[in-house]
């Protein structure tokens, strides 16, 4: 069990974002039962003492239209649901799968003097994965919350869940709430 007090962890809540659900442009398996579990996540996390803090992927407009995340539509949203139970958290805008890439992760959680990640969303294995195993996080003890995140099939889930356990923690829910 780590050392690292409360107060000095954040959970990553990684791109809950409307497209991902059922009328979404992109709709991913398990997307409610993962949004519902990240809900009751994330008041446990604040009830002591954690950090939550939204990432957002936002389409690069450079690169022309994409398939879905695109600036000004509702599907780039962050989902209400998540929003409600922490409406203060900070929201890092990302243009790339890993959340440190040119983003302002980085100062976000030096500012907040966090030591210990635990990183939860969509899709699991790209920007849940890409964000855990980031030359930038290796300065943190990083867990993948394993069923606070999804991703297209249970089967891609598992397979990312399984590449990156050699590199981050692996930690259900139970054991945070």
């Amino acid at each position: 069990m780590s050392t690292i007090p409360a107060n000095e962890t954040a959970l990553l809540i990684i791109d809950l974002q409307n497209d991902y659900f059922a009328d979404g442009a992109f709709p991913l398996w398990q997307a409610e039962e993962t949004k519902d579990k990240l809900v009751d996540l994330i008041k446990a996390a604040q009830a002591r003492g954690i950090t939550p803090i939204h990432v957002q992927h936002i389409a690069n407009p450079a690169n022309g239209i994409a398939p879905f995340f695109n600036e000004g539509t509702e599907g780039v949203a962050i989902h209400a649901d998540i929003l409600a139970v922490a409406p203060d958290a900070p929201v890092v805008i990302k243009h790339f799968a890993d959340g440190f890439e040119q983003t302002n992760l980085e100062s976000v959680l030096a500012e907040r003097g966090i030591k210990k990640l635990l990183i939860a969303g969509m899709m699991t294995q790209n920007c849940v994965t890409h964000t855990a195993i980031s030359k930038a996080a290796e300065k943190y003890e990083v867990s993948v919350v394993m069923d606070a995140s999804t991703t297209v099939s249970e089967m891609i889930h598992l397979i990312a869940l399984n590449a990156i356990s050699n590199r981050v923690g692996l930690v259900p829910s139970h054991e945070l709430i």
